[in-house]
């Protein structure tokens, strides 16, 4: 089974919501105008309930099926980052500094499209909840969902998200049961010595060979004392300090990123970054302010609905359009909060030969969202067929 036909019949439609959001981006937990557009739609369609401020700027709506059954939720994303667009097309951002360069208006309009069909038609029991999240792009919209108990309020029994990928093509499909996307962690490391000049280094205490004997010590977490046959990166991304070349400073400031899968693994990285931060200091003499902070958790796949969705992907895109085997990706995504409270699954779609995600090039394939919206449909008619 191709795209459902109800839903090309009106991917124009879509084509003109998506394009809309696309001009009109919004931030973070500020995306009030955008579930504005999302809920006029939605009482457009006819669904049977609908839930704002969730989350600050969040929508949840109901849509009824035919009889008793439980609650499928569905998510997609709708904040957009802080770039300036360089696409010049004409339905660029309108708003400077912030633009769509991750797919999320595609995102929304997908479940806008099956929100209309499964309205319509209602050809599934129990009920299925639509989830517009706000801030994925960073403050975890998804997590605050949680805190807020939507989980909980709306019964919803499991979860499902689609999110574009630049490179393959158009309306295929490709996930993997288990971990899928990386937890990201960040730590902090702000180095105190005493500054001087640069020709009495020994008035001094130098922040600089401090600094450089921690980024040095920090690549022997892998090469030494992690299992390699576990994912991990840690990346050590900045250092700052100095200010002329016969100063030595008084400060230096390290930053850097962990990436994971297994909260062993977290743990152990978190356990030797301050063992080592400490010892370093120590020995240099230096005094120091370490911050190692948690973000999203892994994105870890429920295998049996990975495995049902996968099977409902081929009904969309063909046996051959279903990568079930996709290398797992060391970025990071907020509906992790959700994959860690219920069994669900995640899954990119193709989005063809388009510039990457996040980059000011980037634009939706607007063909993309029929192949998704049909997806999200047939998942729900699928897990709650009318009995």
């Amino acid at each position: 089974m191709p795209v459902i036909n109800r839903i090309a019949d009106f991917a124009d439609d879509m084509k003109t919501w998506r394009r809309h959001l696309h001009a009109h981006p919004e931030l973070q937990f500020d995306c009030h105008n955008t579930a504005a557009f999302v809920v006029a739609r939605l009482k457009d369609f006819g669904v049977d309930e609908i839930h704002e401020g969730i989350a600050t700027s969040g929508v949840v709506a109901i849509i009824n099926g035919q009889g008793d059954g439980p609650t499928i939720g569905l998510r997609a994303d709708m904040d957009a980052l802080p770039m300036q667009e360089e696409t010049g097309l004409p339905h660029a951002s309108t708003v400077p500094g912030k633009m769509h360069a991750c797919g999320h208006d595609g995102h929304t309009t997908m479940l806008l499209g099956a929100a209309r069909y499964l309205a319509e038609t209602r050809n599934f029991s129990g009920r299925v909840a639509l989830i517009f999240q706000p801030a994925e792009e960073g403050g975890g919209g998804a997590g605050v969902m949680v805190e807020e108990g939507a989980l909980d309020r709306f019964e919803i029994a499991q979860v499902y998200a689609l999110h574009n990928v630049p490179g393959l093509p158009v309306g295929q499909f490709q996930t993997v049961p288990g971990p899928i996307m990386a937890a990201v962690d960040t730590f902090y490391i702000h180095v105190k010595g005493r500054g001087g000049h640069g020709a009495y280094p020994q008035d001094t205490i130098d922040p600089l060979i401090a600094a450089v004997g921690m980024v040095q010590a920090i690549q022997t977490i892998i090469s030494r004392n992690h299992d390699g046959r576990k994912d991990l990166v840690v990346s050590v991304t900045q250092i700052h300090s100095g200010s002329a070349d016969n100063i030595i400073p008084e400060t230096a400031f390290i930053n850097g990123t962990v990436r994971s899968f297994d909260k062993d693994v977290q743990a152990l990285v978190m356990e030797r970054l301050e063992a080592i931060v400490m010892g370093q200091a120590a020995s240099y003499g230096v005094s120091v302010e370490y911050r190692y902070e948690k973000g999203y958790p892994a994105t870890v796949n429920d295998p049996e609905k990975t495995q049902f969705a996968a099977e409902v992907a081929q009904e969309v895109a063909g046996e051959a359009g279903v990568n079930i085997a996709q290398i797992p990706e060391m970025g990071a995504e907020d509906f992790a909060y959700f994959l860690e409270e219920r069994p669900g699954a995640y899954l990119f779609v193709g989005n063809g030969d388009t510039a990457g995600l996040h980059n000011t090039k980037f634009d939706f394939d607007d063909e993309t969202a029929s192949a998704g919206a049909s997806f999200f449909a047939r998942i729900v008619e699928r897990a709650q067929p009318v009995a």
